[in-house]
Protein backbone atom coordinates (compact mmCIF):
# COMPACT_ATOMS: atom_id res chain seq x y z
CA UNK A 1 0.00 0.00 0.00
CA UNK A 2 1.36 3.79 -0.65
CA UNK A 3 0.67 6.59 1.24
CA UNK A 4 -0.49 9.85 -0.31
CA UNK A 5 0.93 12.35 1.33
CA UNK A 6 -0.23 15.97 2.22
CA UNK A 7 1.67 17.84 4.48
CA UNK A 8 4.01 17.88 7.49
CA UNK A 9 3.51 18.80 10.71
CA UNK A 10 4.87 19.01 14.45
CA UNK A 11 3.29 15.52 15.96
CA UNK A 12 2.48 17.76 19.28
CA UNK A 13 -0.25 19.64 17.68
CA UNK A 14 -2.21 15.92 17.77
CA UNK A 15 -0.60 14.24 20.36
CA UNK A 16 0.60 16.71 22.89
CA UNK A 17 4.04 15.43 24.20
CA UNK A 18 3.50 11.79 23.90
CA UNK A 19 4.79 10.57 20.51
CA UNK A 20 2.84 7.77 18.89
CA UNK A 21 4.92 4.98 17.24
CA UNK A 22 2.48 4.04 14.67
CA UNK A 23 0.26 5.93 12.63
CA UNK A 24 -3.01 7.35 14.01
CA UNK A 25 -6.20 8.35 12.87
CA UNK A 26 -6.71 12.07 12.80
CA UNK A 27 -10.40 12.00 13.32
CA UNK A 28 -12.98 14.05 11.43
CA UNK A 29 -11.05 14.27 8.48
CA UNK A 30 -10.58 12.80 5.17
CA UNK A 31 -8.10 13.36 1.54
CA UNK A 32 -8.11 12.08 -1.79
CA UNK A 33 -11.07 9.72 -2.71
CA UNK A 34 -12.87 9.69 0.86
CA UNK A 35 -9.79 8.14 2.47
CA UNK A 36 -9.12 8.52 6.15
CA UNK A 37 -6.11 10.60 7.23
CA UNK A 38 -3.22 9.47 9.36
CA UNK A 39 -0.60 10.97 11.12
CA UNK A 40 2.50 9.12 10.14
CA UNK A 41 4.71 9.52 12.86
CA UNK A 42 8.72 10.95 12.54
CA UNK A 43 10.13 11.71 15.42
CA UNK A 44 8.98 15.24 16.46
CA UNK A 45 7.32 15.29 13.01
CA UNK A 46 3.92 13.83 11.55
CA UNK A 47 3.47 13.05 7.95
CA UNK A 48 -0.21 13.61 7.33
CA UNK A 49 -1.52 10.82 5.15
CA UNK A 50 -3.89 8.43 3.62
CA UNK A 51 -3.58 5.19 2.10
CA UNK A 52 -2.89 5.18 -1.52
CA UNK A 53 -3.76 2.75 -4.54
CA UNK A 54 -1.27 2.97 -7.64
CA UNK A 55 -4.10 2.33 -9.83
CA UNK A 56 -5.92 5.39 -8.49
CA UNK A 57 -6.59 8.63 -9.99
CA UNK A 58 -5.48 12.09 -9.38
CA UNK A 59 -8.47 14.48 -10.60
CA UNK A 60 -9.61 18.09 -10.54
CA UNK A 61 -11.67 16.96 -7.10
CA UNK A 62 -8.58 15.54 -5.56
CA UNK A 63 -6.64 18.53 -5.96
CA UNK A 64 -9.83 20.36 -3.86
CA UNK A 65 -9.22 17.29 -1.30
CA UNK A 66 -5.90 17.84 -1.03
CA UNK A 67 -6.18 21.82 -0.33
CA UNK A 68 -8.50 21.14 2.10
CA UNK A 69 -6.32 18.43 4.18
CA UNK A 70 -3.52 21.01 4.16
CA UNK A 71 -6.15 23.76 5.31
CA UNK A 72 -7.58 21.58 8.14
CA UNK A 73 -3.93 21.02 9.10
CA UNK A 74 -3.06 24.36 9.27
CA UNK A 75 -6.47 25.76 11.32
CA UNK A 76 -4.24 23.79 14.27
CA UNK A 77 -0.84 23.96 13.57
CA UNK A 78 2.58 25.10 11.33
CA UNK A 79 2.15 22.89 8.16
CA UNK A 80 4.80 22.30 5.19
CA UNK A 81 2.67 21.16 2.14
CA UNK A 82 3.49 19.24 -0.03
CA UNK A 83 3.19 19.22 -3.69
CA UNK A 84 -0.08 17.75 -5.08
CA UNK A 85 0.69 14.48 -6.13
CA UNK A 86 3.05 13.38 -3.61
CA UNK A 87 3.14 9.83 -3.44
CA UNK A 88 5.15 7.15 -1.19
CA UNK A 89 5.74 3.49 -2.77
CA UNK A 90 6.44 2.06 1.02
CA UNK A 91 7.21 3.07 4.39
CA UNK A 92 10.44 3.38 3.84
CA UNK A 93 10.30 5.70 0.79
CA UNK A 94 8.17 8.20 3.17
CA UNK A 95 10.97 7.69 6.11
CA UNK A 96 13.63 8.30 3.87
CA UNK A 97 12.06 11.61 2.38
CA UNK A 98 11.68 12.35 5.98
CA UNK A 99 15.08 11.60 6.97
CA UNK A 100 16.94 13.25 3.86
CA UNK A 101 15.44 16.68 4.79
CA UNK A 102 14.92 16.87 8.74
CA UNK A 103 17.20 19.89 9.14
CA UNK A 104 15.05 21.52 6.48
CA UNK A 105 12.19 20.69 7.80
CA UNK A 106 13.11 21.23 10.92
CA UNK A 107 14.54 25.31 10.25
CA UNK A 108 11.40 26.02 7.95
CA UNK A 109 8.53 24.59 10.86
CA UNK A 110 10.53 27.09 13.07
CA UNK A 111 11.39 30.16 10.47
CA UNK A 112 7.07 29.55 9.54
CA UNK A 113 5.16 28.55 13.02
CA UNK A 114 2.84 31.27 13.91
CA UNK A 115 2.93 33.23 10.21
CA UNK A 116 -0.02 32.64 7.57
CA UNK A 117 0.71 33.77 3.51
CA UNK A 118 -1.81 35.92 1.94
CA UNK A 119 -2.37 36.13 -1.84
CA UNK A 120 -2.89 39.10 -4.25
CA UNK A 121 -3.18 39.68 -8.13
CA UNK A 122 -3.06 42.36 -9.59
CA UNK A 123 -3.73 43.07 -13.42
CA UNK A 124 -2.47 46.18 -14.82
CA UNK A 125 -4.34 47.79 -17.29
CA UNK A 126 -5.19 51.03 -19.36
CA UNK A 127 -2.77 50.43 -21.90
CA UNK A 128 0.18 49.73 -20.12
CA UNK A 129 0.52 47.05 -22.17
CA UNK A 130 -0.11 48.16 -26.10
CA UNK A 131 -1.49 44.97 -28.55
CA UNK A 132 1.93 45.25 -30.29
CA UNK A 133 3.60 44.22 -27.09
CA UNK A 134 1.70 40.86 -27.06
CA UNK A 135 1.41 40.10 -30.73
CA UNK A 136 4.57 38.40 -32.93
CA UNK A 137 6.24 40.93 -35.32
CA UNK A 138 4.64 41.44 -38.41
CA UNK A 139 7.06 39.69 -41.13
CA UNK A 140 8.93 42.61 -42.73
CA UNK A 141 11.63 42.53 -44.97
CA UNK A 142 15.05 43.27 -43.20
CA UNK A 143 15.70 47.24 -42.52
CA UNK A 144 14.50 50.23 -40.84
CA UNK A 145 11.10 49.23 -40.72
CA UNK A 146 11.92 45.94 -39.58
CA UNK A 147 14.25 47.98 -36.79
CA UNK A 148 11.85 50.36 -35.46
CA UNK A 149 9.13 47.34 -34.83
CA UNK A 150 11.77 45.53 -32.59
CA UNK A 151 12.65 49.38 -30.83
CA UNK A 152 9.31 49.81 -30.16
CA UNK A 153 8.37 46.05 -28.69
CA UNK A 154 11.33 46.91 -26.38
CA UNK A 155 10.46 49.94 -25.00
CA UNK A 156 6.81 48.87 -24.63
CA UNK A 157 8.17 45.69 -22.85
CA UNK A 158 10.34 48.00 -20.85
CA UNK A 159 7.66 50.54 -19.73
CA UNK A 160 5.65 47.66 -18.65
CA UNK A 161 8.07 46.17 -16.29
CA UNK A 162 9.24 49.12 -14.94
CA UNK A 163 5.47 49.77 -14.12
CA UNK A 164 5.28 46.36 -12.64
CA UNK A 165 8.30 46.97 -10.58
CA UNK A 166 6.76 50.37 -9.32
CA UNK A 167 3.42 48.83 -8.44
CA UNK A 168 5.33 45.75 -6.64
CA UNK A 169 6.94 48.43 -4.54
CA UNK A 170 3.83 50.43 -3.45
CA UNK A 171 2.74 46.98 -2.54
CA UNK A 172 4.93 46.14 -0.06
CA UNK A 173 4.82 49.26 1.43
CA UNK A 174 1.36 49.07 1.68
CA UNK A 175 1.29 45.75 3.57
CA UNK A 176 4.80 45.57 5.39
CA UNK A 177 4.87 42.03 4.67
CA UNK A 178 7.76 39.91 6.73
CA UNK A 179 8.59 38.13 3.03
CA UNK A 180 7.62 38.38 -0.41
CA UNK A 181 7.24 36.34 -3.61
CA UNK A 182 6.31 38.07 -6.89
CA UNK A 183 5.61 36.39 -10.52
CA UNK A 184 4.86 39.07 -13.51
CA UNK A 185 3.07 37.51 -16.77
CA UNK A 186 0.90 38.82 -19.82
CA UNK A 187 -2.23 38.20 -19.79
CA UNK A 188 -4.52 37.94 -23.32
CA UNK A 189 -6.90 40.84 -22.13
CA UNK A 190 -3.66 42.83 -22.70
CA UNK A 191 -2.37 43.62 -19.70
CA UNK A 192 0.66 42.62 -16.53
CA UNK A 193 -0.77 39.84 -14.07
CA UNK A 194 1.20 40.59 -10.77
CA UNK A 195 0.88 37.41 -8.81
CA UNK A 196 2.31 38.33 -5.52
CA UNK A 197 2.45 36.49 -2.22
CA UNK A 198 2.87 37.89 1.08
CA UNK A 199 4.33 35.90 4.31
CA UNK A 200 3.05 37.56 7.90
CA UNK A 201 2.35 37.01 11.24
CA UNK A 202 -1.25 35.46 11.57
CA UNK A 203 -1.68 37.91 14.34
CA UNK A 204 -1.78 40.64 11.77
CA UNK A 205 -4.33 39.15 9.32
CA UNK A 206 -6.88 41.67 10.63
CA UNK A 207 -4.63 44.82 10.33
CA UNK A 208 -3.41 43.53 6.96
CA UNK A 209 -7.01 43.10 5.73
CA UNK A 210 -7.93 46.54 6.96
CA UNK A 211 -5.60 48.30 4.63
CA UNK A 212 -6.60 46.41 1.50
CA UNK A 213 -9.41 49.45 1.22
CA UNK A 214 -6.36 51.83 1.17
CA UNK A 215 -4.64 49.54 -1.04
CA UNK A 216 -8.04 49.67 -3.35
CA UNK A 217 -8.00 53.75 -3.25
CA UNK A 218 -3.82 54.01 -4.49
CA UNK A 219 -3.51 50.87 -6.95
CA UNK A 220 -6.48 52.82 -9.18
CA UNK A 221 -4.68 51.16 -12.47
CA UNK A 222 -5.41 47.62 -11.04
CA UNK A 223 -8.06 44.98 -10.49
CA UNK A 224 -6.94 43.64 -7.28
CA UNK A 225 -7.56 40.00 -5.46
CA UNK A 226 -6.79 39.41 -2.40
CA UNK A 227 -7.55 36.02 -0.76
CA UNK A 228 -5.96 33.88 2.45
CA UNK A 229 -4.80 33.49 4.93
CA UNK A 230 -3.30 30.04 3.84
CA UNK A 231 -0.79 27.63 4.85
CA UNK A 232 2.38 28.97 3.28
CA UNK A 233 2.67 27.49 -0.09
CA UNK A 234 4.99 29.84 -1.60
CA UNK A 235 7.81 30.01 1.24
CA UNK A 236 9.11 26.40 1.71
CA UNK A 237 12.83 25.37 1.42
CA UNK A 238 13.30 24.04 -2.36
CA UNK A 239 14.25 20.32 -1.01
CA UNK A 240 10.71 20.24 0.26
CA UNK A 241 9.37 21.26 -3.12
CA UNK A 242 10.97 18.26 -5.32
CA UNK A 243 9.97 15.47 -2.44
CA UNK A 244 7.93 12.97 -4.71
CA UNK A 245 8.47 9.63 -5.21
Amino acid sequence: MAWYAYCITEQRAFHGSVRARRPFPIEGLHGVGGAQILGYPSGDFAVIVSEYMRDGKLDQRSMVEHACVVGECFRTTTVLPFRFGTIFDTDEALRRAVRGNRRAFTESVAHLRGKSEMHLKLILRNGILLPAVLEPLVAVKMGNEYLTQLRQKASREREAQTKARAITVQVHRLFSPLETEVSCKKVDSGGLLLDIAHLIDSKSIPKYQNRMAQALRQLKDCEVVVSGPWPPYHFMPEKLRTVNN
